[in-house]
């Protein structure tokens, strides 16, 4: 098969003629060019200093150019180009011994005084070997200003027979201004490849039906001139969207009846959603002119409560969804302009007055959604999605603890207090998705930890053992204070002693107990001075109120330019604040965890249980909106694929095949062993329980672990070096670092050579320490040795399932190969040198404002096996999603490749991780194209597939009750949907290709975005799943296709080192040798790429595993 591409962009005019022309010649002349990319960018001032290939050939370069000289199209000089501005092509050709594919598009603006025509079109044709062709088109055309010309818009699908049969039309067109309609409307219009055929045409609506499978191998590429919400309205750049679903899918073993938690909703497609935008000023008391202030999000929220109070008819409550920040929107028009709102903050506080500013933003009409779910809108309608998906979430946020796109019960189950202060709560998350049966709302469980929202001193006692109610002696009183402050600060509270919707911060504790705590009170007159007062005088003149407790410290909920003493007893905190896991003991921990992890039985009944609840998504607000949702999951049939037949060694040192278990799909290494084996001839061993309560039994474990690895077929020497310490070492970078050299110094005087260079060394730890991350940073990027730890209790009762685990990553961190497929992976020969990337970005905790995230890309560099990576990771701009030098990274990646297989890949598979849909413009227009000018050059063009690979959303899949499969409850392994609950045109589907032995299995959510290996569906889905069966570090499938999860990996080690960075920047815990610039700031030394290169020795393996 031999294929062609081209795609270009000229600054410039020209007739419809000078596209059509050149699609024709390429179409003639350049089918034999296998992979062809090109891209032609020329600017308005000087089109010869602009040029900018992809990959073009000396006669594409030269055809290109007479188009612009006017050899093509006409002369086109410099002031032509500013009078017409804009024209852009693409198309995408392939040709057989079965016959031709094209496809196209393109999209021309001009402009000038009197309203230049805006057009787009787009068109896939495809001719059988037989002779008979299949057409099909769409068209936009606009004409302003005083010509006078309707708009119109058309689509058409035509097919001719071969061998002299009838051929058939589908064509509708729509127009304004009394336009013609039908075959006289169009017949000047050349929009792509013509047929001289008789036609017959039919007014008939054009069904949004998709080509056989045998009708599309090369996806044609879509260019948009619609932009979408993330985009200026001044941008006027084409932009690439994601592939539509090329084929109907059949391939499987078996189908399977499934329910999954999209809940469809029906919605007027003729209505209207009213955008509003709302703001809001403080008015000064001096002259009421509005002060420039922030206001709060909780302030927001009751100020526009107050405003709908003060005027229910002129904004009915029921009517409008609201999301706590700037947008309103309305079902009704609302009023527009400034409003007067006052405040009242409590019973001793002056109200306050602001100006609120309600604007009309935009009218969303609903019918452009419908559009996009019938497929005749290019572009997802997002500010619609949004204003909906806001109107199904207003009825929970009334009812509800909201905490980001979650909504949890204002009160917990009896049986789910976690003691301590901390109890479980139970909610749900929910979205509002386009799906192929239309829109659908996805609501699934789940549960986190919370405080109760107790009285201070009732929380205190729960949280602090021997806490009591007054500190009497020094010492206790010292421990006491400095846990009750731990405990407390950063706490929201409310009062109790007055009247106010206030909420207050918990900033510290008074130096002194109540009873002995004096401060200044300030007198109304200014002219009378401050007067000394007890704070137990004070309450009792001023509330009436009583301190009972005068041995304990009183609450600051103050700031730096305001004193507020409040006593405990009065406070109380509020509901809603999260706790943070990571704070809760092991066995409440584990307590949680088994509650999220609900069995899919009870997690069905439970999601079911929130929709229909009165405080759940269909509320008031949703019906007035016309939103009517169905309280039944969505009915779907799914597919279980075939599990692959895999290829382990045996004793003798041959290879055969292994199939895996029926139900889970894992396989057993008893008996077998790995498929190549690297000898583990120089390693060390260190131990570092020797002041531990739980030594390592050293011989017995050296023993064992020689043993477990001759089984595997991976030969181990004794270790050269013993180093037996504490886990002291891990306390500082300089004391791991002197630590390691002193080991390999020792392991090169053992064996008599300066030469000899350490493989391995395994670290025996008594526990989890902090201390990890030195270990990992000084061996990685300093060392260059891999380190392999593990803990000791483990280690000493040396079960096979964790010996066998640590021999399975050992031998990949080396280099060896564990397990690989059977059989080649589908639709690939091995001559086609495949490459897999993976990339991902780790971003820092939301509290953190100044960390940098990190990007880690990964790429396979053996083929045909493709179960070996290399790993590249750099720190970037703070939350930023896109992966900067994405390109260069790839290049090295490549570059690796070619030097393990002496050649470059022709196929490039990239699986990008952690972007959500909003954010695949990015990935397509930025990433994709960051990487084509990288690796593309004129004689070398690999074809490239782009998949993102979602796990954060909230789809889950239940077996339909007709369904008995094994004993969890779960979908097999290998199941796949690609019906009802995908996207309604584009290319998705949901994999979950892992045995779910613990909770509901979620599956992995798969968006092809563009695709020049032209993968039928069926192929793509085993290909990836078949992947899974390839990671190194288990013996099962992971849920996760492979380069994702080790482009995660890599990231989190990037995270690891960063923070070795921020922690330990200053200058004497580190060694001179390590790092020369220890000055800087931990902030600045954080975003420095040398903290994070990894020794040269490491470039290349899989370290991370």
């Amino acid at each position: 098969m031999e294929e062609g591409r081209r795609s270009y962009h000229r600054q410039g005019g020209g007739d419809r003629r000078d596209i059509g022309d050149s699609y024709e010649e390429y179409q003639q002349g350049q089918t034999s060019h296998r992979g062809f990319h090109g891209r032609y960018n020329r600017g308005p001032e000087d089109a010869a200093a602009s040029d900018n290939w992809w990959g073009a050939s000396g006669s594409h370069h030269r055809r290109l150019q007479q188009q612009q000289s006017g050899g093509v199209g006409g002369s086109i000089g410099r002031e032509s180009r500013r009078q017409q501005p804009m024209e852009r092509g693409f198309w995408p050709h392939q040709s057989g011994s079965s016959g031709s594919r094209d496809g196209g598009s393109w999209r021309r603006q001009q402009s000038g005084s009197d309203g230049i025509t805006t057009e787009t079109a787009s068109w896939r044709r495809q001719q059988s070997g037989g002779g008979g062709t299949t057409e099909t088109g769409s068209w936009r055309q606009q004409r302003p200003g005083g010509s006078g010309e309707p708009a119109e818009t058309g689509s058409w699908r035509q097919q001719s027979l071969a061998g002299g049969g009838e051929p058939t039309e589908t064509r509708q067109q729509s127009s304004g201004g009394g336009g013609l309609m039908g075959r006289e409307a169009s017949a000047d219009r050349n929009w792509g490849p013509s047929s001289s055929s008789t036609t017959s045409y039919q007014n008939q609506k054009p069904c949004r039906s998709f080509p056989d499978p045998v009708q599309l191998d090369v996806p044609s590429l879509r260019i948009s001139d619609q932009k979408p919400l993330s985009y200026h309205l001044e941008k006027t750049e084409n932009i690439i969207v994601p592939l539509r679903r090329p084929d109907s899918r059949t391939f499987a073993t078996r189908s399977i009846s499934l329910v999954a938690n999209h809940f469809p909703v029906k919605f007027n497609p003729s209505g209207i959603i009213m955008h509003y935008a709302v703001h809001a000023k403080l008015v000064s008391s001096i002259g009421h002119k509005p002060l420039k202030r922030s206001i709060p999000k909780s302030l927001m929220g009751l100020l526009k409560e107050q405003l709908f109070s003060n005027d229910p008819k002129s904004f009915p409550s029921d009517l409008v969804a609201y999301d706590g920040e700037r947008n309103i929107f309305s079902a009704v028009p609302l009023p527009s302009g400034d409003f007067k709102v006052e405040i009242s903050h409590g019973d001793d506080v002056t109200s306050c007055s602001y100006i609120v500013t309600i604007k009309k933003m935009n009218e969303l009409k609903l019918s452009r959604l419908k559009e996009y779910l019938n497929g005749d809108l290019l572009y997802i309608p997002r500010d619609i999605l949004h204003g909906m998906d806001l109107v199904m979430k207003e009825n929970p946020s009334k009812y509800r603890i909201r905490l980001g796109r979650n909504f949890f019960c204002k009160n917990y189950r009896e049986g789910d207090d976690l003691k301590h202060g901390v109890a479980a709560y139970r909610g749900f998350q929910q979205s509002l998705k386009p799906t192929s049966q239309g829109l659908s709302l996805c609501l699934d469980y789940s549960v986190l930890s919370f405080l109760k929202p107790l009285p201070v001193l009732e929380f205190l006692k729960e949280n602090i053992e021997g806490f009591r109610e007054g500190f009497r002696e020094a010492d206790d009183a010292t421990r006491m204070r400095r846990q009750v402050l731990n405990a407390l600060k950063g706490l929201k509270v409310r009062v109790t002693h007055r009247i106010t919707k206030q909420k207050f911060t918990i900033s510290g504790l008074t130096e002194k107990v109540a009873g002995e705590l004096w401060f200044d009170l300030v007198d109304a007159d200014p002219q009378a001075p401050p007067k000394k007062i007890n704070i137990v005088d004070f309450f009792w003149q001023k509330y009436e109120k009583e301190i009972r407790h005068l041995n304990i410290p009183c609450l600051d909920l103050g700031n730096a330019n305001k004193i507020h003493y409040v006593p405990m007893e009065f406070c109380i905190l509020v509901v809603g604040q999260r706790y943070p896991k990571e704070r809760l003991d092991r066995k409440t921990a584990s307590f949680l965890k088994k509650l999220s992890l609900a069995p899919p039985e009870e997690r069905r009944r439970t999601i079911c249980d929130m929709v229909q609840a009165k405080d759940g998504p269909d509320g008031t607000v949703a019906k007035n909106f016309q939103m009517e949702m169905d309280y039944n999951m969505t009915s779907l049939e799914g597919r279980v694929l075939g599990a692959p037949v895999l290829r382990l060694g045996a004793a003798n040192g041959n290879v055969y095949p292994v199939r895996v278990d029926q139900e889970k799909c894992n396989w057993n290494l008893d008996g077998k062993s790995v498929v190549e084996g690297k000898p583990i001839e120089r390693w060390a061993l260190i131990d570092f329980t020797l002041s531990s309560r739980c030594k390592l039994q050293a011989e017995e474990f050296i023993k064992n672990l020689r043993h477990h690895s001759a089984i595997l077929g991976i030969h181990m020497e004794d270790p050269l070096v013993c180093h037996f310490t504490g886990m002291h070492e891990f306390s500082s970078i300089v004391k791991i670092e002197g630590l390691l050299r002193m080991v390999i110094s020792d392991a090169r005087h053992r064996s008599g050579s300066q030469a000899t260079q350490l493989q391995l060394i395994i670290c025996v730890m008594a526990g989890k320490d902090p201390g990890y991350k030195y270990l990992k940073w000084v061996s990685e990027t300093k060392i260059g040795v891999v380190t392999q730890c593990c803990l000791s209790l483990h280690a000493n009762k040396g079960e096979d399932k964790f010996m066998v685990n640590l021999c399975l990553k050992m031998n990949a961190k080396l280099g060896g190969s564990n397990v690989e497929l059977n059989e080649r992976f589908p639709d690939f020969a091995d001559d086609d040198y495949v490459m897999f990337i993976g990339a991902d970005v780790n971003h820092p905790a939301a509290r953190n404002s100044t960390s940098p995230s990190i990007a880690a890309v990964v790429g396979s560099i053996n083929w045909p096996a493709a179960n070996q990576y290399a790993a590249r990771v750099q720190p970037q701009d703070h939350c930023k999603e896109k992966i900067m030098n994405f390109g260069s990274i790839c290049r090295d990646l490549v570059s690796t490749y070619a030097q393990h297989n002496m050649v470059r890949p022709k196929k490039i598979i990239v699986f990008r991780d952690g972007v959500s849909e909003g954010q695949f413009d990015m990935v397509l227009n930025e990433e994709l194209l960051d990487l084509k000018q990288a690796i593309c050059d004129v004689h070398y063009q690999p074809t490239i597939t782009l998949v993102v690979a979602q796990k954060r959303h909230q789809t889950r899949l239940f077996l339909d009750g007709r369904n008995n499969e094994g004993v969890t409850g779960n979908v097999p392994p290998g199941t796949v949907v690609d019906t009802k609950i995908i996207h309604p045109f584009e290319f998705d589907f949901y994999l979950c290709s892992h045995y779910g032995s613990l909770g509901t299995s979620k599956p992995t959510h798969y968006n092809v975005l563009w695709d020049e290996n032209a993968f039928e569906t069926d192929k793509l889905q085993k290909l990836i799943y078949h992947l899974c069966f390839t990671f190194a570090r288990c013996t099962k499938p992971v849920s996760l296709v492979p380069p994702v999860y080790y482009a995660d990996l890599v990231a989190y080690r990037g995270r690891l080192f960063q923070e070795v960075v921020t922690k330990q920047s200053s200058a004497p815990l580190w060694s001179s040798s390590a790092i020369s610039s220890a000055s800087l700031s931990s902030s600045a030394a954080s975003f420095n790429q040398n903290f994070y290169t990894l020794h040269p020795d490491l470039q290349n393996i899989m370290y991370f595993v």
